[in-house]
């Protein structure tokens, strides 16, 4: 039975042009708000570093309270794009706001004004926009493939806004007189450029009313069956649900390596210090960010085809892993030995490693999920995808936090002409160092995940060998 299609082309690329705006955000805070915060703002790195693990604390928690908000919403424009065209409105706000500190205030109340502006960003209006985005992949459409083409193209959206942000900004604030001036001018057109796409992207689409979204007489019969049984399947105690999640080995081990992931992604998002006080041009950081996202996409995009021909992801991680780590650990020589091109291309080749555990993670979580529906009757999908984002947020707090304190210890002085050497090799350890070591450590449970994957493989074999004698004798 052929799908019914409810996109046209145009549909598609204003959904997919939405996460120009959350990458608006993200990347101008992931990759340099640390570092005005630092040499513009004159701010702690120690003190900025716990005041963004507190507060990603309450991200982390606010998206189970958006969630419940969002399904309860009722309005003419429908359930989420109320949420998404107004929470960037929130966003627009305060992203200015976080680059925009008054340099008049006095030291406590810089730190007050950071927090609470980061918090709202994070916490209240990119959560709300965020998870209205995600939700409308399931309330435009219900035809599977236009959901793979949507979450496609708003992958190549994310990327290229990451990239070019990335390449610009450094050189972006400079032209725009350098110093707060530079910083608050650039956060304006940012915020600006991201309100407009988020606009255009709520008004290219159209949520499926709730009668058109009950209706399963258009879809295939085995996706009917499956919608109504969790249609009718009975709420579980948030308790009971908990305990159950708590139990299942693969979720801790996937949990485990997403907060991994999160301390990488922050301690390498503090290139912008080592590009400027160790290679001595801050503008490299555009040069790197090149240099590791193009193979990450090209990466992802064979990934569907190497899992394919593989025949299974588990393995596929664990040779990527293998790459990565020697990839990363090419880096860390080509960076002693003062080789620029050397660690580029050793960045790409990490990257190229990594990207498969990137494509195939939320299948892992859905594996991991229908490992405790086969062993207790019972599903927790929604719980468990929550609680990875939580995990995520968690571990980019923390990884965050970690960065903050590290500056902090090692004596780093901000703009100096010359830092002191123990700054300076506590900067080759955070961006050299530390993400070879994380990523070591996420091969290790990539091969734990195998194993137990692998074992429990094998005992259903033999429960099925050990059953097969006792049909027979009853036939």
């Amino acid at each position: 039975m052929n799908e019914k299609k409810y996109l046209k082309w145009y549909n598609k690329v204003g959904y997919g042009s939405g996460d120009v705006a959350g990458n608006v955000v993200y990347a101008l805070l992931s990759a340099f708000v640390m570092i005005y915060l630092t040499d513009t703002a004159g701010l702690n790195p120690g003190v900025i570093g716990t005041l963004m693990m507190l507060s990603k604390f309450f991200d982390g928690f606010s998206d189970l309270i958006f969630g419940t908000l969002l399904d309860r919403t009722r309005t003419r424009m429908g359930k989420a794009r109320p949420w998404m065209l107004w929470g960037f409105v929130g966003c627009t706000l305060m992203i200015i706001a976080v680059f925009a500190i008054p340099p008049s205030l006095g030291e406590t109340a810089k730190y007050a004004w950071f927090f609470i502006a980061y918090t709202l960003l994070n916490s209240v209006f990119y959560t709300a926009n965020n998870i209205a985005y995600s939700s409308l992949t399931a309330l435009i459409t219900k035809n599977s493939a236009e959901r793979v083409q949507m979450g496609s193209i708003r992958f190549m959206f994310a990327f290229g806004t990451s990239l070019l942000i990335q390449t610009f900004t450094v050189k972006g604030v400079e032209l725009l007189g350098g110093g707060a001036e530079g910083w608050r001018t650039i956060a304006i057109i940012y915020a600006l450029i991201g309100l407009a796409v988020n606009t255009l992207s709520v008004m290219s689409v159209r949520e499926l009313s709730p009668e058109e979204l009950a209706d399963r007489s258009d879809m295939p019969a085995d996706d009917a069956r499956r919608a109504e049984e969790a249609a009718g399947a009975e709420k579980l105690p948030f308790k009971e649900s908990f305990k159950l999640l708590l139990e299942n080995k693969y979720y801790l081990i996937i949990l485990v390596v997403f907060l991994m992931t999160q301390i990488f992604t922050a301690t390498l998002n503090m290139g912008i210090y080592f590009m400027t006080y160790i290679l001595g041009d801050a503008n490299l950081l555009g040069v790197f960010a090149w240099a590791i996202n193009i193979p990450l996409i090209a990466g992802l995009l064979a990934t569907p085809w190497v899992v394919s021909r593989v025949g299974g992801m588990y393995r596929v991680n664990i040779v990527g892993y293998i790459i990565a780590v020697a990839g990363r650990l090419g880096v860390v020589a080509a960076a002693y030995a003062g080789s620029l091109p050397l660690m580029l291309v050793f960045s790409g080749i990490a990257s190229i490693g990594m990207s498969p555990l990137q494509g195939t993670v939320n299948a892992l979580i859905a594996e991991a999920s229908e490992h405790t529906f086969l062993r207790s009757g019972k599903r927790i999908d929604g719980l468990m995808f929550s609680c990875t984002s939580l995990g995520v947020k968690i571990g980019g707090g923390l990884g965050t936090a970690l960065a903050g304190w590290l500056l902090a210890m090692s004596g780093y002085v901000a703009n100096a002409p010359v830092q002191p050497e123990s700054a300076i090799n506590m900067l080759y350890f955070m961006y050299l160092w530390i993400p070879a070591i994380v990523n070591g450590i996420i091969l290790f449970l990539l091969s734990r995940l195998d194993v137990e994957h692998s074992n429990d493989r094998l005992r259903a074999r033999h429960e099925l060998e050990e059953l097969a004698p006792v049909q027979s004798a009853e036939h």
